[in-house]
């Protein structure tokens, strides 16, 4: 799709047809003083609205960024671009603090921490479904190493070991397909991102004065669904009206462009990384005059066109790698199984130049789930972060 059809409306509240300062002149007289600070805070929430949508289209590929759609390095950007949002948006809060805690904002911050408080849980099950990445890229160091291009000659001894890999790899990812995770979340059912002793921690880490927190759930359990856990921040998620945009003087656009980057964000990653029960049934419906709402529909309408495909469709995972991995294995696998001693040269061939393909995605891999298991620490623990803050403005009631 052309970077034009991106771009939506001028204002991002073109849906009401008027921006919230003008509903605001519309509705309410005050001083002088008053309307400069109006004035004031219209352009920081424009401004935000504009930075999101500028990040999302650069995102989605008309900022030039070269990103592959699904690909390791698009799903950390993916993640910068909520951390930027999120951070924004934080300033905005602090900034409008003293509405934070009357009505209604009050109760779209304490719905929107709720949708944060289940994005915990998808971030434990994608660092789980990160880790069994790293088990497959294991496999593969194991290829790659038995058949180095450095050998002069591959041997019988050589093709067996690396057979041998293959098959373990293959075993893994179908376990993963069949069980969808559910063993790897029960084994790693005490890992997260919180501390070890997590039982206590968590407790203690989230106890808050006002009785807002709750225990945090650490991990997934076996019974827990990607899909239904992206319903769930999905539900009752719409756009703002009218008279809710006055009542919170603005701020219920911003909370609700941050509820729906937060969703597209989880989404994405369930699409791309295994985990257990995955499932793409989320919809979105956001009005495209929100600047964001296109590029975040395009790419969901993208994504789900590659899911769909034929030899996608039985994947693991969506991730760009993931499917390079597939692929691989797959032309190594049949190269190997038709190999006879003493190999002919061009078969030699073949399997050497499926090996350096293979060995370049090891090498990418290698270093970029290590960032991208970092980012979705970051992301976890501001989110964590984002959520303390909200709620301790939620607890002070203005005088």
């Amino acid at each position: 799709m052309p970077a034009t059809d991106y771009q939506g409306s001028s204002s991002p509240f073109a849906s009401i047809g008027r921006s919230i300062l003008s509903i605001r002149r519309d509705q309410v007289h005050s001083m002088d003083s008053h309307h400069e600070h109006g004035s004031s805070q219209e352009k920081e929430l424009d401004g935000f609205q504009r930075h999101a949508a500028d990040l999302l289209l650069d995102l989605a590929g008309g900022g030039g960024g070269g990103e592959e759609l699904l690909s390791l390095p698009w799903i950390r950007k993916l993640l910068n671009v909520f951390v930027i949002c999120q951070e924004e948006f934080r300033v905005i809060l602090f900034n409008n603090r003293a509405c934070v805690s009357r009505a209604p904002v009050d109760r779209l911050i304490s719905e929107f921490f709720e949708r944060n408080v289940k994005a915990l849980d998808v971030c434990n099950a994608i660092r789980d479904g990160i880790e069994q990445v790293r088990q497959w890229h294991k496999h593969l160091e194991i290829v790659t190493v038995a058949l180095d291009p450095s050998l002069r000659t591959i041997g019988e001894g050589q093709l067996r070991r690396a057979k041998k890999a293959l098959a373990d790899l293959a075993v893994g990812m179908l376990e993963e397909k069949d069980v969808a995770g559910s063993a790897l979340a029960h084994r790693n059912r005490n890992r997260s991102f919180g501390r070890s002793n997590h039982a206590s921690s968590s407790r203690d880490h989230h106890r808050h004065p006002g009785g807002h927190f709750r225990s945090l759930s650490w991990s997934v359990s076996r019974s827990w669904s990607a899909a239904r856990q992206l319903q769930a921040i999905g539900n009752n998620l719409s756009a703002p009206r009218g008279h809710e945009i006055v009542a919170s003087n603005g701020l219920a656009v911003p909370v609700f462009t941050m509820s729906s980057v937060l969703l597209f964000v989880m989404w994405a990653l369930v699409a791309a990384i295994p985990c257990q029960d995955r499932g793409l049934q989320t919809h979105f419906s956001f009005s495209r005059s929100f600047s964001w709402a296109s590029p975040i529909l395009s790419m969901h309408e993208r994504i789900m066109e590659e899911s769909k495909k034929r030899e996608r469709k039985n994947s693991n995972g969506l991730l760009k790698e993931i499917h390079q991995i597939e692929k691989c294995a797959r032309q190594l696998s049949e190269l190997m199984d038709a190999a006879h001693f003493p190999l002919p040269v061009n078969k030699e061939m073949e399997i050497r130049q499926v090996t350096q393909e293979l060995t370049q995605i090891v090498n990418t891999m290698r270093e970029e789930l290590d960032l991208l298991e970092r980012q979705v620490r970051e992301v976890f623990h501001r989110i964590i972060r984002s959520r303390t803050e909200g709620l301790d403005c939620l607890s002070h009631h203005p005088e």
